[in-house]
C-alpha cells in the first residue's frame, strides 16, 4: 500500500512530551478517536454536543422543542431547570423528553398555550465523573400585534416640497420586515429622491405631480408567524403650479398668481438624522448602519468619510442610494467619527455620528477537556475578552466553585484552575462563565484522570511499500495514560533509531524523509509508561519508479489516414502496471476505429474530430507517470455527412455442427447503418426449465458472423443475436431453432453444507440445492453421507429426494462429525465432494464454575473471579459466563425482602468480571453460571459480600415555613439513599440583593438526627439562597437548593389603592378606566350591576395589570353601579361610580325591503292602482270625465323611501372599510386557515365590537354602529393578524 505524504512535520524527541500535546490525537474535548472494542472500558464525564440558541424565539402555533444532546460513558443523565428551579417533566403531561437524550418536546398543539411555558431553561448531563450544563436558554414565542387602529387625514402638497410618510408598525418578536406597496402589490419605486429608512419610514427629498396616488400602504411582515400586517393607505395629493393658481384664481387678483417654478430650490437640509452630531453604539462582530436622508431641490446627493481614518476595505457597503453605510464584522477598531455630507447645486451640508463600538465576551483561551493520569498536574484556562471586561466565574459539575465539595489538587488563580497531583476522584465537568453587561459566554471542560498502560493500535505486521527517493510513514498509533515514550527500532537491532535519519511525530508515525533500497526491512514500535509496554511491528518495502522510456511524438495526417502512438513503459517487477490513454484530458471515444494493442495507440480512418492531445498514462498501486503528444488533421474536400443509426437485427440463423456439449451458431448480419458493428450478442432460452427468460450467451467481435457455444446438459436451446455500434444496439434476431441437449450426470454438488444439532440427539445436515439448469438430467437427487470426526466409523450414507435437509437421530450430544452432501440423477453421479465439519445437537452443561471470590473495589463496583469449567462439561459452543446478583438487604435494614435479580454476561472463556453500578452499604449475594448455545448449566455456591458506605443522595426536601422579620424555619427530609449512617448535614445559605448579586456565604453543621432548624438574626425584608445537604463518613452527597424571603416590615407597607375611577358608555357598551397606586404584580376584576337593584355584583376579570376594560352585553338606556377592586390577600376596592348606557338606535343593517309589512302594504298599493285604472278606463268608454284632482286627492303616492339613519360615525371612518379583502389575492395563511384570536381588553377590539371609538390615550370619542359582531373571549392579550396572500412573502 501507498503511504499519504502528512502535511506538516516536526522533528520532537522520544522521550515523554506534555499530556495535552497527546490531546489531539488521543481525546479531544468532543471525540475519542480510538477503537471502540480496545476502548470500551474506559470512563468519561459529559461533553455538551448539540443545544438550543441562547434567545429562542418560538412559533406558538407549533410544539416546543429544547435541544439537549450529551455524550459521556457511562451514557450521562438529563435533567432541567426553569427559571432557576428544577423543572419536574413528570408533573407535566404536555413535557416529553426524548429517550437516551435530554431534548425536551412540549405538546403546546394539542392544549395548552406558549406563553405558559415562556422562560429560561437550563440542561444538565451528568454521569457518575461529572456534570456538563448547557446556556441559559431563553424561550419567548413569537408576537405579530395589529396595527393600531388610527384616522389618517389626505396629504396635500406642492410640488417640490419634502415628505415623510411615517409607517410606525407594530412592535413584534422578532421585529418586522417593512416594506412599502400599493394596493395591487407592487413595490413602490425608490431612488436617489425616494427612499424607505432604517426605521421603515417613506423618504421624499422632493415630491413631483406622479407621486400623487391614494395607496401609499406600509407592509410589516413577520416572519417568525409567516404573517403580514398592513397600515391603512396613505392618500398624497402633489398640486402643481397650474392646479394652484386656479385654486387661488377665485379669491385672488390676477397679479397674484405664482410664477413658472413649481417650487423654490434649496440646498440640502437632514430629514434625519436630527441636529448636526448624534451618537451610534454598536457591539463588536454586528453590522453597524449609518443613515442620512436629506431633502432639498435638487435632490442632494449623499457623501460619507470617516474623520482621522478611512473606512475599512472589504469590510464597507452603502445602501438605499447610499444613504445608508454599513461596516460589516465592526471591530473596536471602527470607533470614531464618521461624517455623511448632502449636496447639490445650491450648497451642502454635513452631520457627524460619533460611534462606539463595545464588546460582549468573546474567547481568547477556551478552557480544553483535559485528560490526566494519577499523581499528574494539569490546568485549565478561560480567557476572555470583551468591553467592558468580562467577570471570570467558574463552576465545578453545574454549582459554583466557591459551594462546591472541596478537592486538595484543585487550586483556582482568577481565570485558571491548577491542578497538582489529581486523583480519580478528581474527575469533573468545570464550567467557565464569562460575562459583562452585554451577554456571557459559558464553557465546559473535564477533567478526567485515568491510568491505563499502553496500548497500540496500528495493526501488527502492517506492509507499507514506497517508490523508491520518497518519503516513507510508518504509523504507530498508540493510547496510554501516563503518556507513553515512543521509541523505534529496525531488524529487531538493540539501539532505538537516531534522530539524524529519522523524523518521530508526535502521533508516533517514523517518517523516513528519503527512503532508498537499504531502508527496507522490519521496524517495531515500542510504547512505554509506568504502567506497562506494548510493541508492534511494521514491515517496509521500496520498489522501483515507474518511467516511460519511449513517449509518443507529435504527428500530422491527413482525413481518412491511419496513425499510431507508441508508449513503452519500464516499471518494478513486484508491480503490474495499468496503461490508459487519454484524448484532451478525458476518456477515448467510443470508437472502434481507436484500437489498443500493448504499447501502440492505433486510430484508423482519422476524421477531423480526432484532432488534439492524446495522453499515455502508466499507472501502479504506488505511482503514476504520463507523457502526451499532438494530432494535427489536415482536412480534405468536404462531403456529405451520412446518416447514422443503430444496426438492422441480424437475420437467417443457423444450427451446426451439434454436440452433446456445443453447437455452431451462424447468421447474416443486418444493414449497420452507417456505423460499423463492434460486436454481436448472443442470448439463449431454455424452453424445458425457464421458458419466455432469455439469457446472455456470449459476445464475439463485429467482423464475425459464426460462434461456437459452450452447452449444458438437458436443456431445451433456442437462440437469438443483437447487433452493436457506436450509436446503440439493435433489435433481437428472429429465434433460432431448438436443440435439446442430452442428459449428463451433474457438473457440481450442493452448496452451504452445513450439519448443526437442533437437539442434544440429532445432527440436522442443510445445503441449497442445484437448480433445473444445473441438474442436468431428470431424476436429481442428494447422496448424504456422515461419520464422526474423532472416530472410526465407516461413512453412513442415505439418498433423498430433491430437498434440501436431512435430520440424522440418535447421535451423541455434541459431537464434531464430517458430512458430505453429493448430486445424482439418472444418468449418473457428480464428482466425488469435499467433506464439511459440523456439530451434533449441544445440551446444557454439567458443571458449574468453582473457586468463585469477590473483590469489593468501591461502594459502587465489585470483581468477580471464577475457575473455568472443563471443555467436555460444557457440551456445545462455550457462549461465556453469566453472574447473577441481588441485594438481599441493606446494612441498615435487615428485615427488607430480596429484590429482582440482576444478570450480567460475559463472552467467551473471560474467568472474570466487574459488576458496576451497586448500591452502597449493601448486602450482595452472586452466582456464577456457565453458558453455551442451549442454555445455561448448574449455579455455583451462592457468593456473599458486602459494600462499603459511599456518600448519600440529596435530601428527598427542603421546605421554608413560618417567614418573620429576622427568621425562617427550614425543615427537610432525610436522603432518600443514605448510602450509609449519616453524620451530620451542612447548611449554608447567603443573601441576595435587589440585583440579583450574591452575598457572604455562611456555613452551618447541623446533627443528624434534626428535620427541622431555624435560622434568626437575618435581614428584614430579604431574599437568602439555601444550599443543603447530608454527609456521611465517605463524604458529602448532593445538595439540595432553595430560596427565601424574610417578611417585611408592616410600618414600610404602602398600602395601595385605587382612584379617579371613570366611565365612557355607548348603547350596550362602557370603557371603564382607572389610576392605581401600590405594589406592583396585582391583577383587577370589574364588578357591575344595575343602579338601585339588589341583584349581587357582576365581576370581570382583567388580564394582567392594565388600568382600563370594557364592558359588553349592557342594556340601553339603563344605568348602571360600577367599582374596580384586586384580587387577592390584600383585596381591596375602588368607590362606586354610575353611568347610563345610550338609548336605542335603528339599525341600518336592517333591510325595510325585506320587512313583512312593507311587502304587504305594497301589494294592497298595486292592487288599489289596478282597481283605479279598471274604472278610469270604464268610465272613459262611457264618455264620462275623470276629475284628476279626486283622484290626487283620494290617492296619495304610496311610494315611501327607506331613510338612511345616521351611523353615528366620525368623518369618514368605517369599520367598513378596515375589513375589505385584499385586491388580487386572499389574506388566507399558508395552511389555508385564517387564525383570528378575540380579546375584550384590547383597544384595536374596542373599535371594531362595541359602539364607540377612542382617541390615541383610550378616551371614549363618539358612537358608530359596527357592521361585525363579536363574541366575548376572555384571557387572549394580544390578537394575531391573519396571514397574507402567499405571494406578498416574495417581496421581502
Amino acid at each position: 500500500m501507498q503511504l499519504k505524504i502528512m502535511p506538516k512535520k516536526k522533528r520532537l524527541s522520544a522521550g515523554r512530551a506534555p499530556l495535552m500535546l497527546f490531546l489531539c490525537q488521543m481525546i479531544s474535548a468532543l471525540e475519542v478517536p480510538l477503537d471502540p472494542k480496545l476502548l470500551e472500558d474506559l470512563v468519561q464525564p459529559p461533553t455538551i454536543t448539540q443545544q438550543s440558541p441562547k434567545d429562542y424565539i418560538i412559533d406558538p402555533r407549533e410544539n416546543i422543542v429544547i435541544q439537549c444532546e450529551a455524550k459521556g460513558k457511562p451514557p450521562p443523565s438529563f435533567s432541567w431547570t426553569r427559571n432557576g428551579t428544577h423543572f419536574d417533566i413528570d408533573k407535566d403531561p404536555l413535557v416529553t423528553m426524548k429517550p437516551g437524550s435530554g431534548t425536551l418536546t412540549i405538546n403546546i398543539m394539542s392544549e395548552g398555550k406558549a406563553e405558559t411555558y415562556e422562560g429560561v431553561y437550563q440542561c444538565t448531563a451528568r454521569n457518575e465523573r461529572g456534570a456538563a450544563i448547557s446556556n441559559n436558554i431563553v424561550i419567548r414565542p413569537s408576537r405579530s400585534p395589529l396595527w393600531t387602529k388610527e384616522k389618517l387625514e389626505p396629504i396635500t402638497l406642492r410640488n417640490g416640497q419634502s415628505l415623510v410618510l411615517p409607517c410606525r408598525p407594530p412592535i413584534g418578536l422578532p421585529p418586522p420586515i417593512i416594506f412599502w406597496m400599493d394596493n395591487s402589490f407592487q413595490r413602490l419605486p425608490q431612488s436617489e429622491r425616494v427612499s424607505q429608512g432604517l426605521n421603515g419610514d417613506l423618504y421624499f427629498s422632493n415630491v413631483l405631480p406622479e407621486d400623487t396616488r391614494e395607496d401609499y400602504i406600509c407592509y410589516a411582515r413577520f416572519n417568525h408567524t409567516q404573517t403580514i400586517q398592513q397600515k391603512q393607505p396613505i392618500s398624497v395629493k402633489v398640486i402643481s403650479v397650474d392646479e394652484l393658481n386656479d385654486t387661488i384664481a377665485a379669491n385672488l387678483s390676477d397679479t397674484e398668481f405664482y410664477g413658472a417654478k413649481s417650487h423654490r430650490q434649496r440646498p440640502p437640509t437632514f430629514l434625519t438624522p436630527d441636529g448636526n452630531t448624534s451618537r451610534k453604539e454598536e457591539l463588536r462582530g454586528n453590522v453597524l448602519s449609518l443613515e442620512c436622508i436629506a431633502e432639498g431641490l435638487p435632490t442632494p446627493i449623499i457623501y460619507w468619510i470617516k474623520e482621522d481614518g478611512t473606512l475599512p476595505i472589504n469590510r464597507t457597503f452603502y445602501r438605499n442610494f447610499k444613504k445608508t453605510l454599513q461596516i460589516v464584522q465592526v471591530t473596536e477598531a471602527d470607533s470614531g467619527n464618521y461624517q455623511c455630507i448632502a449636496k447639490n447645486s445650491l450648497g451642502a451640508i454635513h452631520h457627524t455620528i460619533s460611534v462606539t463600538v463595545k464588546a460582549a465576551p468573546y474567547w481568547i483561551i477556551a478552557p480544553q477537556n483535559l485528560v490526566l493520569s494519577p499523581e499528574e498536574d494539569g490546568t485549565l484556562i478561560c480567557r476572555a475578552n470583551g468591553n467592558p471586561k468580562p467577570r471570570i466565574s467558574w463552576l465545578s459539575n453545574g454549582v459554583p466553585i466557591e459551594i462546591a465539595p472541596d478537592d486538595p489538587s484543585r487550586k483556582i488563580d482568577g481565570d485558571t484552575i491548577i491542578f497538582s497531583k489529581v486523583q480519580e476522584r478528581s474527575s469533573a465537568v468545570y464550567q467557565c462563565n464569562a460575562s459583562n453587561e452585554y451577554g456571557y459566554l459559558l464553557a465546559n471542560a473535564f477533567v478526567n484522570v485515568l491510568a491505563e498502560p499502553p496500548r497500540i493500535l496500528t495493526s501488527a505486521n502492517t506492509l507499507y511499500q514506497v517508490i523508491a527517493n520518497r518519503p516513507a510513514l510508518l504509523d504507530c498509533a498508540f493510547f496510554g495514560s501516563p503518556l507513553p515514550a515512543i521509541e523505534w527500532f529496525k531488524d529487531a537491532k538493540g539501539s532505538a533509531l537516531r534522530e539524524d535519519i529519522y523524523v518521530l511525530h508526535e502521533n508516533g508515525t517514523l517518517e523516513i524523509p528519503v527512503a532508498q533500497k537499504d531502508s527496507t526491512g522490519t521496524y517495531t514500535c515500542v510504547a512505554r509508561n509506568k504502567l506497562g509496554m506494548a510493541k508492534n511491528d511494521v514491515h517496509l518495502e521500496i520498489k522501483d519508479p515507474t518511467r516511460i522510456i519511449k513517449q509518443p511524438e507529435y504527428a500530422v495526417v491527413q482525413r481518412g489516414s491511419t496513425v499510431s502512438f507508441e508508449c513503452k513503459v519500464k516499471h518494478d517487477h513486484t508491480l503490474i502496471p495499468t496503461v490508459t490513454w487519454l484524448k484532451d484530458h478525458g476518456e477515448l471515444p467510443n470508437d472502434g476505429r481507436f484500437t489498443v494493442d500493448k504499447d501502440y495507440l492505433v486510430v484508423a480512418d482519422v476524421n477531423d474530430d480526432d484532432g488534439g492531445t492524446y495522453t499515455c498514462v502508466a499507472n501502479t498501486t504506488l505511482d503514476n507517470v504520463s507523457a502526451s503528444a499532438v494530432l494535427s488533421v489536415v482536412a480534405p474536400t468536404p462531403t456529405p455527412a451520412p446518416i447514422y443509426d443503430v444496426p438492422n437485427p441480424p437475420f437467417d440463423l443457423e444450427l451446426t455442427d451439434q454436440l452433446d456439449r456445443s453447437v455452431q451458431l451462424s447468421w447474416t448480419p443486418g444493414d449497420d447503418n452507417n456505423s460499423p458493428i463492434t460486436k454481436f450478442i448472443i442470448e439463449y432460452e431454455d424452453a424445458m426449465h425457464e421458458p419466455g427468460l432469455w439469457h446472455h450467451q456470449a459476445e464475439v467481435p463485429g467482423t464475425q458472423t459464426t460462434a461456437q457455444l459452450k452447452l449444458s446438459p438437458y436443456v431445451n436451446y433456442s437462440f437469438r443475436v443483437m447487433a452493436e455500434n457506436n450509436l446503440g444496439r439493435s433489435l433481437p434476431s428472429e429465434a433460432s431453432e431448438q436443440y435439446l441437449t442430452k442428459a449428463a450426470e451433474p457438473d457440481k454438488n450442493p452448496t452451504a453444507v452445513e450439519g448443526l444439532g437442533s437437539e442434544p440427539d440429532n445432527l440436522v445436515i442443510t445445503w441449497k440445492p442445484l437448480n433445473g439448469f444445473e441438474s442436468n438430467g431428470p431424476g436429481l437427487q442428494y447422496k448424504v453421507s456422515w461419520r464422526q470426526k474423532d472416530g472410526d466409523d465407516e461413512w453412513t450414507s442415505v439418498v433423498v429426494a430433491n430437498v434440501s435437509k436431512y435430520i440424522v437421530s440418535g447421535t451423541p450430544t455434541f459431537v464434531p462429525y464430517l458430512i458430505k452432501v453429493q448430486a445424482l440423477n439418472d444418468a449418473g453421479f457428480a464428482p466425488e465432494p469435499a467433506a464439511v465439519m459440523g456439530h451434533s445437537g449441544e445440551d446444557l452443561p454439567m458443571v458449574a464454575p468453582g473457586n468463585v471470590h469477590v473483590n469489593v473495589v468501591n461502594s459502587t463496583l465489585a470483581e468477580v473471579h471464577w475457575d473455568p469449567v472443563p471443555l467436555k462439561s460444557i457440551r456445545g459452543h462455550l457462549q461465556g459466563y453469566r453472574i447473577y446478583y441481588w441485594k438481599a438487604q441493606s446494612s441498615l435494614t435487615r428485615n427488607r425482602r430480596h429484590i429482582e435479580k440482576k444478570i450480567l454476561t460475559f463472552q467467551g472463556s473471560k474467568t472474570h468480571g466487574m459488576l458496576p453500578g451497586l448500591e452502597p452499604f449493601s448486602h450482595y449475594t452472586l452466582n456464577v453460571r456457565v453458558v453455551n448455545g442451549k442454555g445455561e448449566g448448574p449455579a455455583s455456591p451462592d457468593k456473599v459480600f458486602n459494600t462499603p458506605e459511599g456518600v448519600p443522595s440529596a435530601p428527598s426536601s427542603l421546605k421554608i415555613v413560618n417567614p418573620t422579620l429576622d427568621s425562617l424555619t427550614l425543615e427537610w427530609e432525610p436522603p432518600s439513599h443514605p448510602n450509609g449512617i449519616l453524620t451530620e448535614y451542612t447548611l449554608k445559605y447567603q443573601p441576595i440583593n435587589s440585583t440579583h448579586e450574591l452575598g457572604p456565604l455562611v456555613d452551618l453543621k447541623i446533627p443528624a438526627n434534626k428535620t427541622r432548624w431555624i435560622l434568626k438574626n437575618l435581614n428584614i425584608s430579604t431574599r437568602y439562597k439555601f444550599y443543603f445537604y447530608a454527609q456521611t463518613a465517605a463524604g458529602s452527597g448532593s445538595q439540595i437548593t432553595e430560596e427565601a424571603i424574610t417578611t417585611v416590615d408592616e410600618g414600610k407597607l404602602v398600602y395601595p389603592r385605587i382612584s379617579k375611577l371613570t366611565t365612557a358608555a355607548a348603547e350596550t357598551s362602557a370603557n371603564i378606566s382607572w389610576e392605581y397606586e401600590g405594589p406592583e404584580l396585582v391583577n383587577f376584576y370589574v364588578e357591575y350591576g344595575v343602579a338601585g337593584s339588589k341583584e349581587e355584583w357582576r365581576r370581570e376579570i382583567v388580564n394582567g395589570s392594565r388600568s382600563f376594560f370594557g364592558l359588553k352585553g349592557l342594556m340601553p338606556g339603563t344605568a348602571y353601579k360600577v367599582r374596580v377592586g384586586a384580587e387577592g390577600d390584600s383585596g381591596f376596592v375602588s368607590s362606586e361610580d354610575v353611568f347610563e348606557t345610550g338609548p336605542a338606535m335603528a339599525s341600518r343593517q336592517v333591510d325595510i325591503a325585506t320587512q313583512g309589512w312593507f311587502i304587504g302594504l305594497m301589494c294592497a298599493v298595486a292592487l288599489l292602482i289596478l282597481i283605479l285604472l279598471i274604472v278610469c278606463f270604464v268610465r272613459r268608454n262611457k264618455g264620462g270625465k275623470y276629475p284628476v284632482k279626486e283622484k290626487e286627492d283620494a290617492h296619495a303616492d304610496p311610494e315611501i323611501q327607506p331613510m338612511k339613519e345616521d351611523d353615528g360615525t366620525f368623518g369618514e371612518y368605517s369599520d367598513a372599510e378596515d375589513h375589505k379583502p385584499l385586491k388580487k389575492g386572499s389574506r388566507t395563511p399558508s395552511d389555508r386557515t385564517v387564525k383570528k384570536e378575540d380579546s375584550d381588553d384590547s383597544l384595536v377590539d374596542y373599535g371594531e365590537g362595541v359602539n364607540g371609538q377612542f382617541n390615541e390615550d383610550g378616551s371614549f370619542i363618539g358612537q358608530y354602529s359596527g357592521k361585525k359582531e363579536k363574541e366575548p373571549a376572555e384571557g387572549n392579550e394580544s390578537s394575531e393578524a391573519p396571514s397574507p396572500v402567499n405571494a406578498m412573502n416574495s417581496f421581502v
